[in-house]
């Protein structure tokens, strides 16, 4: 059985090498440009970050099963899949420890934002003890758009720093509410509301037509200011020009950013010259999401190959 990684060799903290070591009988190809261009030859592809359109899928021979290496599957076209008898598959942020690990990075995000991490080196370097003076995250608002495996990790962890943590989604229920230690959740209609209110607000949406630029002038202006946005989902969830005009304007003290409108990043973009501190999409890049993204990702490969019912299949 051959597999095309859509990534180079020494992509995703060698999670590659870990395929091969956890499946030695099959054919691993890792080549973000062959998965580009032509599925001609291969039995299941790990798309990563490339986009799967219906012409690239008629490139497929014998594809059999798009296999995502995370829970992302909006770059997918999984009708033109279906129609060609293609499964599609993800490993959920909830099972793998990927979630976790996000809401980590979230939680570093917002403590570097609040304490001023990027004044600390001049202080350092000029000798002045004391400074600079930062915000406690206990007794502020957090507000979670997104409550997916992300969300409920964050909900979880930042009720034990004290904080007034509230969310969004499709439909409130009570009892999601008390289980996940939400002091608040309203329904994405009320997203205004908590926007209002939040100290911090935490994207960990997928990006699709109905959250494309949910963060966009108007929900910007309806922000608190001089509250902080950390984005943990996709870039395109935020409007950039928008973003770039609320950090000028003070409307936002900061910005935290796991993801981006282009992928990598310009390190010379605009953005970073504010209080910004970026990654390079590294929220899931831990050991213990990598292991377990590798073994949602074999457990499926190893039903392809031996004929049994693919799991978490999204087609």
């Amino acid at each position: 059985m051959r597999v095309l990684i859509a990534a180079q060799e020494n992509a995703w903290g060698g999670m590659i090498q870990q395929l091969r070591e956890t499946l030695p009988d099959v054919e691993f190809v890792a080549s973000a440009e062959q998965a580009g261009k032509s599925l001609a030859g291969f039995d299941a592809l790990i798309p990563t970050m490339t986009q799967v359109s219906e012409s690239l899928l008629h490139t497929a021979d014998r594809l059999k099963l798009i296999q995502q290496s995370g829970a992302g599957l909006e770059r997918v076209d999984i009708a033109a899949a279906r129609a060609r008898g293609i499964a599609v598959a993800n490993v959920p942020t909830d099972i793998s420890g990927n979630a976790d690990s996000v809401a980590e990075l979230a939680i570093w995000m917002m403590l570097g934002l609040a304490r001023k991490a990027s004044e600390v080196p001049q202080m350092l370097a000029d000798r002045r003890l004391g400074q600079p003076i930062g915000l406690g995250l206990k007794g502020k608002t957090v507000g979670l758009v997104g409550l997916g495996g992300i969300g409920k990790a964050l909900a979880q962890r930042l009720a034990a720093f004290d904080m007034r943590v509230t969310g969004v989604k499709r439909s409130v229920d009570a009892e999601f509410a008390r289980r996940h230690r939400l002091d608040w959740l309203g329904t994405m209609e009320q997203l205004p509301e908590l926007l209002a209110e939040s100290d911090f607000v935490v994207l960990s949406l997928p990006d699709n037509p109905e959250t494309h630029h949910i963060i966009d002038e108007p929900a910007l202006a309806k922000m608190k200011p001089g509250s902080f946005l950390i984005n943990v989902g996709r870039g395109g969830l935020i409007e950039k020009g928008a973003l770039l005009a609320a950090l000028e304007s003070g409307q936002l003290a900061g910005a935290g950013l796991d993801v981006f409108w282009q992928e990598p990043p310009d390190p010379q973009d605009g953005l970073f010259r504010h209080n910004v501190i970026a990654t390079p999409h590294i929220g899931g890049v831990t050991d213990i999401s990598i292991s377990g993204i590798v073994a949602g990702v074999c457990e499926n490969l190893r039903r392809l190959r031996d004929g049994e019912a693919i799991l978490n299949d999204r087609s």
